[in-house]
């Protein structure tokens, strides 16, 4: 059957009581829809999951359990959510996976695959129960969405296709080459609020727990859920292994440290957590991996300032200034706008700045991560702002192997959007100036103009201050203790990574965390991800010991 026709005929046979049924009970046991994805990795293990919960099941310690409901759409966030609804399920709460069937976000499927898909799913996921009851995320066709969702919808929509596209400068006009994406996803997006709306308003629900919530479906269950008064608790994985960021009633990639800040701010730090942060600066530095950071941050490794300056043909007598760029498209800098249509529009205009101003240079440090990527956008959105750059305008483009601590070393400012090394700048005496709504705004160590006209001038004065001038102690003092609560604070416990699960559960497998004396030390973070309140002040306990392990882990 040609494909026209076989998408003609799914049409069809998508509104047909029991057809997909009929089709999916015909194949082999285990067979995968088209336009689906295989969990049969998951269904080998989760006999031995279940029964390992079943034994080491507790009640609640004379607490009311929290009725939990976890989002799980793509096969990885389905599989960690199976395995987090079961540690909950362990813990005492009444949890339900509630799953999304499609395979691909920027696509129709025919509704004939997704009531195949719907299935296969819940044929996998029957294994679960009584522990945890699977739902699908579909229904509520009827339901109205209030004015207030559905703006956050088009705003979701739009981060949605700056986010596949890897392009913030859209065009959704009539016509547009990015309308039919933003249609499609604007379409996905309401009927995923609209199935948790008919969801949510059916049961009563203490948390919703939801990946990532700034993206795809991930953010319209987020959205509609806070829209109706219930505890959304999102998570997403960072670069280090064994650790979670966790996030209560907003969205996790803004990595909102405030509350944990406000406790720990002002603590001094230990001499045990100052060779910490400074052992893993050096790492960073260093192009070395460390403890369980399970990521190199730079390409090269550091061959010396001087080394920099020498190979970029930086002028000692004017002030350079360096500019980190975050990843084009990347979740944790889209919606970040303060002054400027986002990070594109923040680069173009300094380019253009420093395209007037030879009296100083301009370092555009690409983000390595862009290499991994298709293209390379910010290289491009600085040559769309100046085709022809002027000698003291360089750009760095992903791949290089210059270090990026060697030009930290040479800056007389530094300018980001959201990067954490603005941080790392401010470690260093660097002042910098930050352009986004990044989760380190507002502690007090950075510049932070809110609009064009002041972040251009407060560059000018900067820019005028004597070279090799650096910040005072207590400013880059209190970067230090922000560095140190961010990296080894607000990552919670957590045995396993999204992007490695299963190799990480060949060391620590599931039926070994379960019981009870060896899930207590996740506690704190099960409790977090039951919607419980988090105690900030004693996770510092926990930091203490975390700390102590990854000096040791580290060789420190």
């Amino acid at each position: 059957m040609s494909p026209p026709v076989r998408d003609l005929a799914k049409q069809v046979l998508g509104g047909l009581p029991l057809a997909a049924e009929a089709s999916q009970w015909l194949k082999p046991d285990g067979a995968v829809p088209m336009h689906g994805y295989s969990l049969e990795r998951l269904a080998a293990h989760l006999p031995g999951w279940v029964a390992a919960t079943a034994q080491a099941r507790r009640t609640t310690d004379g607490g009311r359990p929290q009725r939990v409901l976890i989002l799980g759409f793509l096969r990885w966030w389905v599989e960690c959510g199976s395995a987090i609804g079961l540690l909950l399920a362990a813990e005492g709460h009444k949890v339900d996976l509630a799953f999304l069937p499609h395979l691909r976000y920027t696509e129709t499927i025919p509704l004939f695959d997704v009531r195949r898909q719907r299935i296969y799913f819940r044929r996998i996921l029957s294994a679960l129960d009584p522990l945890v009851r699977s739902v699908s995320l579909h229904g509520g066709d009827r339901q109205v969405l209030v004015p207030e969702l559905e703006g956050d919808l088009e705003r979701l929509s739009r981060i949605d296709v700056q986010y596949v596209t890897m392009r913030e400068q859209l065009d959704l006009g009539p016509g547009g080459e990015d309308r039919p994406l933003y249609q499609l996803r604007l379409e996905r997006n309401r009927a995923a609020a609209r199935a948790t709306q008919h969801l949510l308003q059916r049961g009563a629900y203490d948390a919703v727990v939801v990946p990532n919530a700034s993206i795809l479906e991930f953010g319209a269950v987020y959205h509609a859920a806070r829209r109706l008064g219930v505890r959304v608790v999102s998570y997403e994985f960072g670069e280090q292994r064994q650790r979670v960021w966790l996030a209560q009633d907003t969205e996790v990639m803004r990595l909102d440290i405030s509350p944990l800040w406000e406790v720990r701010g002002h603590d001094a730090l230990t001499q045990e957590e100052e060779e910490a942060i400074r052992s893993l600066y050096g790492a960073r530095r260093g192009a070395r991996l460390w403890a369980h950071f399970g990521r190199q941050w730079q390409v090269g490794e550091s061959h010396g300032a001087q080394a920099a300056r020498a190979q970029l043909g930086i002028d000692p007598q004017r002030p350079m200034v360096l500019l980190c760029t975050n990843v084009v498209g990347d979740s944790m800098s889209l919606g970040r706008e303060v002054y400027t249509d986002g990070m594109a529009d923040w680069l173009m205009l300094t380019a253009r700045h420093f395209a007037e101003r030879p009296d100083a240079q301009l370092v555009v440090r690409v983000h390595p991560g862009e290499s991994y990527g298709t293209g390379h956008p910010s290289v491009e959105i600085v040559r769309q702002a100046v085709p022809s750059l002027p000698g003291h305008v360089i750009v760095v483009p992903p791949e290089s192997p210059i270090n990026t601590y060697d030009l930290i070393e040479l800056a007389h400012l530094g300018l980001v959007y959201t990067s954490t090394s603005g941080i790392e700048m401010v470690m260093n005496g660097v002042p910098v100036i930050v352009s986004g709504a990044t989760h380190y705004r507002g502690k007090g160590f950075a510049h932070e103009p809110t609009s064009q006209a002041e972040y251009l001038r407060t560059l000018d004065e900067l820019l005028c201050q004597p070279l090799g001038r650096r910040l005072d102690q207590a400013t880059i003092k209190k970067a230090w203790r922000y560095a140190h609560r961010f990296f080894f604070e607000f990552p919670f416990p957590f045995p396993w990574h999204i992007e490695q699960m299963w190799e990480d559960m060949q060391e620590r497998p599931f039926e070994s965390i379960v019981p009870a004396e060896t899930r207590a030390h996740l506690r704190p973070t099960l409790e977090a991800l039951a919607g419980l309140p988090i105690d900030w002040r004693a996770r510092a306990q926990q930091s203490r010991e975390a700390v102590a392990a990854a000096l040791l882990g580290a060789g420190a």
